[in-house]
């Protein structure tokens, strides 16, 4: 964090990255003294609601964080910015956003918890949007001209308007992250909507039963914390008293409404990959989810994305697993996905920092923040976005092989039909990709040859 008195000062010349938090109603002229270096200004937090018109002056900026701010419109002058690809105003007081006032780079788009009606056409002269998080506004359609946004991978419309969906969204061809939650979306399919819901609600507790540890981990939507139970419900004795607790952020995440998550954590039910919920905290303003704690012996498969990979995930330099660890990872992903579809369930986040594993590679699956209950979709969009997700898992496994894999020339054929599965997954044409019902056997069958070289090579 920076200060008007360093920027003043010219202390700060030369800069990369300008965060100025000071509850400021006017745009810092001084900024502009950075223009020959700045490429990261984050003006978060204060009350701007406009920007100079000479904003593009700022000739080498790329990322612009304006979120929670004054802004009642997309101010155009971004749009002349040579560089800037990444802009958000996440929960600001947009109402608008008007023709030609996106950069034509955007590659980045975050317009989250804001009250916007409805998006320009030249929306798909975007072509380079990669992310786009819409969740929290009040949009009931998408522009046409979407269709042309071929490269957008992941989108974030829970907790809008929208009554239905256009088909074209479930055919863009690099679509791997969608969350569709949250929105009053009519099913077509009644009956089997109604079977969906759990015989007997999530267990509710007080916040007060629980004791909060330290933070082992924290999302789109929420914190988690290790806990204790202090007073145990009766249902649950004789389980664990130490607990997991996510505690929901706001009414609105990133990823839709918190409501939206618990209910599908229900519907998804139990599997043996994905974490277990046992109880709901509804307590005082507070929602959460208490959840069965994750052994210390588990930890992150990879790490969220970065500003410059904005889609794919980041991982650690010389974290390396065996190509049966790959193969079993994997194997437990497509069944914990397969399993989900089967119960109307799409994950929406299909990441390897959602997912954790032990040295034996033992795999546990969670954060249904960004999931959505398909049975509120027509069949064919609920088949579509099966094939979405198994884009995803495509990117998984290419990050897998690329990130963590060890000895991979010695390993050549299996590690190429591995390869060949991922391009399957990763068709642009969706209607082509595998289910994840047949992964899974694809897998099984490497597996098994691969148990088979071994035991070969063993004589």
């Amino acid at each position: 964090m920076h200060t008007l008195a360093q920027l003043a000062s010219g202390e700060l010349k030369g800069i990369k990255r300008l965060t100025i938090s000071e509850e400021l109603t006017a745009f810092p002229d001084a900024i502009f003294t950075l223009a020959d270096t700045l490429e990261v200004l984050d003006l978060s937090g204060n009350k701007l609601s406009q920007l100079p018109s000479n904003f593009s002056s700022l000739t080498k900026l790329k990322l612009l964080f304006l979120t929670s701010n004054e802004f009642e419109q997309v101010p155009a002058v971004i749009a002349a910015s040579p560089q800037l690809e990444m802009i958000s105003f996440k929960s600001n007081k947009l109402k608008t956003v008007a023709t030609g006032s996106l950069p034509v780079r955007t590659r980045w788009l975050i317009l989250t918890d804001n009250q916007i009606t409805s998006l320009p056409e030249d929306m798909g002269s975007l072509t380079r949007l990669q992310k786009l998080a819409l969740a929290g506004n009040k949009l009931s359609a998408l522009p046409i001209s979407m269709a042309n946004c071929s490269n957008l991978e992941l989108a974030r419309l829970s907790a809008n308007e929208f009554t239905q969906f256009p088909d074209w969204l479930f055919q863009l061809p690099k679509l791997a992250w969608l969350a569709v939650a949250g929105n009053p979306t009519a099913a077509d399919n009644k009956v089997s909507l109604a079977k969906t819901q759990p015989a007997e609600p999530m267990q509710s507790v007080p916040l007060a039963d629980i004791q909060l540890g330290q933070v082992i981990g924290q999302g789109a939507s929420g914190v988690i914390y290790s806990a204790k139970w202090l007073n145990q419900p009766q249902s649950l004795k004789g389980t664990a008293a130490n607990i997991a607790v996510k505690l929901f952020k706001g009414e609105v995440t990133s990823d839709g409404y918190p409501s939206d998550e618990l209910a599908c954590c229900l519907q998804a039910g139990v599997q043996n990959n994905l974490i277990k919920v046992v109880a709901q905290i509804k307590d005082a303003g507070k929602l959460g989810l208490v959840m069965e704690l994750i052994p210390s012996s588990f930890a992150n498969l990879g790490l969220p994305p970065s500003l410059d990979t904005c889609t794919r995930d980041t991982f650690v330099k010389g974290q390396e697993l065996s190509l049966e660890q790959v193969l079993l990872v994997l194997m437990q992903m497509a069944a914990a996905m397969a399993h989900l579809h089967k119960n109307g369930v799409s994950h929406g986040d299909v990441y390897a920092h959602n997912t954790m594993i032990n040295s034996q590679a033992d795999m546990l699956f969670g954060d249904f923040g960004a999931a959505s209950n398909l049975l509120r979709l027509p069949l064919l969009q609920r088949e579509a976005m099966e094939s979405i997700e198994v884009r995803a898992l495509g990117c998984l496994i290419e990050d897998l092989l690329d990130n963590r894999l060890a000895q991979r020339t010695e390993l050549s054929e299996i590690v190429i039909k591995l390869e060949l599965l991922a391009e399957d997954c990763l068709q642009t044409r969706s209607a082509l990709r595998p289910r994840f019902s047949e992964v899974l056997s694809q897998l099984k069958t490497l597996q098994d040859k691969r148990l088979n070289l071994a035991s070969y090579s063993e004589k």
